[in-house]
């Protein structure tokens, strides 16, 4: 078994060596550099699997480290640590593509986790993929809907069209990409998954294209783009309706003439990738009102793939549920065996807005609530029961079952939303508002149970 490298940057000596001796206790070979330009340096002679920056050094900053790693090691997680607790440059050094973010007094078990995470992260990728492509109980599924999307991406994936994945919300848009990859010639190179909707708009060129130093107010190195991380592979863009029409239009050359032009540069530089997109809305509709361009909408579109929402697969709901179920017990440590028959009903009868997600953050809630190896009911949201009931005991018809149906749906909206605040604030509780393991516990990254904070209102601290 080899053993894994670990480089630390920080000016403080006396910290250096007090990691370096935690570290190599867990057999981790360690090197120190107390300055940027030595790191640099060791970057290239020592080739770390993994980068512990602090985010104040005497040349530069670790934000200057962190660029010099994602551009010249992209595959090389970093992990920044500060004295000081400033949550805006937390969430600027993960925009910025940092691993994690901790603060300094650095807990022996919280430092020693991330790395751990760090290093199994370069790795467990590719084989994440190959893992989920083989879980045929979950890409799979048995309904018709299921299996033709099985049969549309085994057909699709080894050729080099491009792919436009349509479905609703939380139905699997991004799974499906994965194994089109997975299944693809181009399944040794690098997958890029990018949210389009959550790119900032005046940042958006230089995510996907990259930029040159000086190009903007804050470009204080050149980056690369993440076109350019995913050349030979799969770049995968969900939500593509949210680009700009300017980045539309940059988008379209580089499908078109493989060539791309970071922001702020004259220099064209060549790439060889395939693009899988995603889409909740309707382009055609987008095209028609001038908001996606016509060309750039047949030039993703080669290929499409209709996503089916969970409630027109009924076949699939027990299948998806246990997976999930297994999944929550193995990241909470729990023992949770199976659902009672009143809570397969409930979940039958639901029309589930949110999709798998939402069934994925309930089954979470439900094995973190529940007290006995059955989730029964009461583990449930009371809205997901409520609405059970309410669909029991009060069918309607004509008319009036449609205006039921328009409230129903707005009510569902809501209880989707009220279930993940309340997963997230259990799972808050349970850790003592330790951000970073609640983080790890929800599968999501720091910046996005941030983000999901403020939206639901739940305290920082």
């Amino acid at each position: 078994m080899s053993i894994s490298k670990i480089l630390v940057v920080d000016d403080d000596v006396t910290f250096c060596l007090m990691l370096e001796t935690l570290l190599r206790k867990h057999d981790y070979e360690v090197a120190q550099s107390y300055t940027f330009a030595d790191g640099r340096k060791k970057l290239a002679d020592f080739k770390p699997e993994v980068v512990l920056t602090d985010l104040r050094l005497p040349d530069h900053d670790g934000l200057e480290v962190l660029q010099l790693v994602k551009r010249d090691y992209p595959e090389v997680p970093v992990v920044l640590m500060t004295s000081y607790g400033d949550i805006r440059t937390a969430v600027r050094a993960m925009k910025m593509g940092a691993f994690d973010y901790v603060t300094k007094p650095v807990n022996p078990d919280e430092i020693l986790s991330t790395v751990h995470r760090a290093i199994n992260s370069r790795n467990k990728a590719a084989s994440e993929v190959n893992m989920l492509v083989s879980d045929e109980s979950y890409i799979e599924g048995i309904s018709d809907a299921s299996v033709k999307i099985l049969e549309h991406t085994t057909l699709v994936a080894p050729t080099g069209m491009s792919v436009l994945i349509m479905g609703e919300s939380g139905t699997g848009k991004e799974f499906v990409a994965r194994r089109i990859h997975a299944l693809s010639q181009r399944s040794d190179k690098p997958f890029v998954a990018i949210d389009c909707g959550a790119l900032p708009r005046d940042l958006a060129g230089s995510e996907l294209f990259g930029h040159i130093k000086g190009a903007f107010t804050g470009a204080i190195a050149d980056k690369q783009g993440q076109f350019e991380v995913a050349n030979g592979g799969t770049i995968f863009l969900d939500e593509i309706g949210n680009l700009s029409y300017d980045i539309q239009i940059q988008l379209l050359r580089a499908i078109q003439e493989r060539k791309i032009r970071r922001v702020g540069s004259t220099l064209e530089i060549q790439v060889d990738v395939r693009i899988i997109t995603a889409t909740n809305e309707d382009l055609r509709q987008a095209v028609s009102r001038g908001d996606f361009r016509e060309d750039l909408y047949h030039r993703i579109n080669e290929f499409a793939i209709q996503v089916a929402p969970l409630r027109d697969r009924p076949e699939d709901m027990v299948q998806f549920a246990k997976y999930f179920l297994a999944q929550a017990n193995k990241e909470l440590q729990r023992e949770v065996k199976d659902f009672s028959p009143e809570v397969l009903q409930i979940f039958r009868n639901y029309s589930w807005p949110g999709n798998l997600r939402e069934l994925r953050n309930i089954i979470k809630r439900a094995v973190l609530l529940s007290k006995s190896t059955v989730i029964n009911a009461e583990a449930l949201p009371d809205e997901l029961a409520a609405d059970n009931i309410t669909r029991l005991v009060a069918p309607v018809t004509g008319d009036q079952g449609l205006a039921a149906k328009t409230d129903a749906d707005i009510d569902l909206r809501e209880t989707s939303r009220r279930s993940e605040r309340e997963l997230i604030i259990a799972t808050l509780e349970k850790v003592r508002f330790n951000k970073s393991k609640a983080a790890r516990i929800l599968n999501v990254d720091r910046k996005t149970l941030y983000n999901k904070m403020k939206q639901y209102g739940i305290p920082l601290q």
